[in-house]
């Protein structure tokens, strides 16, 4: 089982808008129950070409229609990278992110602890990987 999660680079480090990360981590799972692990196999960069990877999150605005054909594209392009992923974890998601993985068959799980370090989130999630 395949799990990608945002990050703001090879540091891990858990980044919480899932439509604006610079890159996905993803990790495979193993084992069960209470003896599961994860295996980081790839990082891989988001897709969108449309906005600024460098902007701090909490400086991020949209200037886009959200509806706009052009803009759905670029969040279907995430979705299309992560294919091979089953779950991808959210802390936010806008509903164009939230389509772009559902319609590859991505589930969604989210996060709303407070801890930025990647394992420790999966750790904490790892009941709701089926």
């Amino acid at each position: 089982m395949k799990i990608a999660v945002p990050v703001k680079d090879e540091n891990l480090m858990f980044f919480p808008n899932a439509g604006h990360t610079p890159k996905f981590a993803v990790f495979t799972m193993n084992g069960t129950g209470m003896f599961r692990s994860f295996e980081l196999n790839e990082i891989k960069n988001n897709p969108r070409t449309d906005i600024d990877h460098d902007e701090p999150e909490e400086d991020h605005e949209c200037h886009h229609d959200h509806d706009d054909a052009e803009h759905i594209e670029q969040h279907n392009k995430m979705g299309r990278v992560l294919t091979d992923c089953d779950y991808v974890v959210v802390k936010k998601a806008c509903k164009n992110t939230a389509k772009s993985f559902t319609s590859q068959g991505i589930k969604l799980v989210k996060y709303n602890g407070d801890s930025f370090e990647t394992k420790s989130i999966l750790k904490e999630l790892s009941s709701k990987f089926a």
